[in-house]
């Protein structure tokens, strides 16, 4: 790769990393561009070098956020030698610990943006459904996974219950933010083992 390409991979890589950060904790439209590039070390004014809009550089934010987020999802589901129950449980594990914690490092970005962004950009929403589509699909066969291997049983398909389950634990991290507290993700948790009679 030409160094000037490797420049502008690295710096356009800096201000995602320096947007999800501030966002994580701020969220989008409270956010400014300027704060951004401070952040990330960029000159004010080459935004538009590396973005060629708010909702260009949203979406990217986004689509890297959830590439991120599947890739390490896959690591968690797909370890050998355990079963799908167990791999779930570990998954779910993490969920709880990245969600409650005050300081959530940028991983908690779908929660943060999802309903804010949705109705201020078509190409931010619709980065969000694919994003959170792939964490289903994600879900789903790991459920079709445990149903082969006698680790999980449950009531319904694989499709409606994997979207169910992500519909709960989004909306317990939400509720964890409103009430300060882990316990929406605790009975979240709960309410998992007996869907799934892990």
């Amino acid at each position: 790769m030409p160094a000037t390409t490797a420049r502008t991979t690295d710096t356009r890589r800096n201000i995602l990393d320096a947007a999800q950060r501030i966002m994580a904790h701020k969220g989008y439209s409270a956010v400014g561009i300027n704060e951004v590039l401070a952040a990330a070390g960029v000159p004010k004014g080459s935004f538009y070098h590396y973005f060629t809009s708010k909702d260009a550089f949203g979406e990217a934010l986004l689509r890297r956020y959830f590439d991120e987020y599947v890739a390490d999802m896959d690591r968690v589901l797909a370890r050998s030698g355990r079963s799908a129950a167990e791999r779930f449980t570990a998954y779910w594990q993490q969920w709880r610990e990245t969600q409650s914690l005050d300081d959530c490092q940028g991983k908690c970005l779908a929660v943060k943006l999802g309903a804010e962004v949705s109705d201020l950009s078509e190409p931010m929403r619709l980065a969000l459904k694919e994003g959170t589509d792939a964490i289903v699909d994600r879900l789903q066969r790991t459920i079709t996974e445990g149903l082969a291997d006698g680790s999980l049983t449950l009531d319904g398909d694989a499709r409606s219950t994997a979207q169910a389950l992500y519909d709960m634990w989004l909306g317990a991290s939400v509720m964890a933010k409103i009430h300060r507290s882990p316990a929406p993700l605790d009975t979240t948790t709960a309410m998992t083992r007996r869907l799934l009679r892990l």
